[in-house]
């Protein structure tokens, strides 16, 4: 036996760099091990989805199961699991492929300015047609004048910012900002002029629910998801490229600013969606991305975007199931959500070094 272990020991195939490295892989993932586990985190996500999902579906149904009142009244909740499928895909598609084109990852869609519009749209709705008006915008056409609204005040900054000979990635960002904080004085200075019942009925407004969507809305929601986060999808090789930075993406033949404005469009697209369905989740996106950088261990977006994108709808599903079933405080799960996301925020803000 130890002539055996000394023969081993000493065998020159024992400690080659083929024999060390039997595990890498070439590809998206650094080694089969890294693989498995992505596989491994993306089955438990699943599982863990599943099960919530069919907790919010079937769990306290007063009918009895398999009956036609069971479906009924599970139908009917399956409004605000749609909301929660739409809204995850959207901030998680949308914060992963906006943090790779502007090559930060502490930022996320949100500082362009969607919350602050959605907020000067409820605040001025309110502010001269009353609670009542407030209450009645809540249509289809109204989805439809935020969508909108949302959309061109993207266009307007990508088209002045970006296809100049002047093109600057970080004065967008700059005015994004200012343009949200302008919005965000305007609500303010609105908000200060109604009465107390007036400020109540919009602050809760202005809280991100799913108890906001309606059904009405699904049929221009979910095409323009599907289609904006297909393209960005298929996109994935050149994002690839695109988060290496502007000098080596060029060098690499990949036009960076014409790929960059087609990523920054779909983005706008999906979080006009996802804002004006249930209303702002600032920090929503921001945590899913970052647990799917961590929990992905691959740089190829073609793995880190479904996964974000599952991970966000565990969270919803998870979050809402709990808080409606076991905490009886559902109007809190945003709330909850937004905490987290910040502390991780903040976490990474004192961290960045690192990032």
């Amino acid at each position: 036996m130890s002539a055996n272990f000394l023969t081993h020991q000493h065998s020159p195939v024992a400690n080659t760099p083929a024999a060390i490295s039997s595990d890498r892989v070439s590809g998206a993932f650094v080694s089969r091990s890294s693989r498995r586990s992505y596989w491994i985190i993306m089955a438990i996500l699943l599982l863990l989805s599943a099960l919530a999902t069919l907790g919010l579906l079937a769990y306290k149904n007063p009918m009895p199961f398999g009956s036609e009142r069971f479906w009924i009244v599970a139908q009917r909740r399956t409004s605000a699991v749609t909301a929660m499928g739409i809204v995850a895909v959207s901030q998680a598609v949308a914060t992963v492929a906006f943090q790779t084109v502007t090559n930060n990852r502490i930022i996320t869609p949100s500082i362009m300015g969607f919350q602050s519009l959605y907020t000067a749209i409820h605040t001025a709705t309110i502010y001269f047609f009353g609670a009542s008006g407030l209450i009645a915008s809540r249509n289809l056409e109204m989805f439809i004048i935020q969508l909108v609204l949302m959309i061109l005040l993207s266009l307007a900054l990508y088209s002045w910012l970006l296809t100049g000979k002047n093109a600057n990635m970080h004065a967008m960002l700059l005015i994004g900002i200012i343009v949200g904080g302008g919005l965000g004085s305007v609500s303010t200075f609105m908000q200060r002029m109604l009465t107390p019942s007036e400020f109540d009925i919009l602050t809760a407004r202005l809280f991100g629910s799913v108890n906001n969507a309606e059904a009405e809305y699904y049929p221009i929601a979910i095409p323009l998801v599907v289609a904006s986060t297909a393209l960005i999808y298929l996109n994935s090789r050149n994002l690839n490229v695109l988060g290496l930075g502007r000098e080596v993406s060029q060098n690499l033949g990949v036009n960076h600013r014409r790929h960059s404005l087609i990523v920054l469009v779909l983005v706008a697209v999906l979080m006009a969606v996802s804002t004006a369905l249930v209303g702002p989740m600032t920090f929503l996106g921001f945590l899913v991305a970052v647990l799917a950088y961590q929990w992905a261990d691959t740089f190829d977006h073609r793995y880190i975007m479904p996964m974000a994108a599952l991970i966000a709808y565990m969270v919803l599903t998870v979050a809402y199931f709990l808080m409606q079933h076991v905490f009886y405080a559902q109007g809190v799960v945003s709330i909850v959500i937004e905490l987290v996301g910040g502390i991780v925020f903040l976490m990474m803000i004192l961290k960045k070094g690192r990032l």
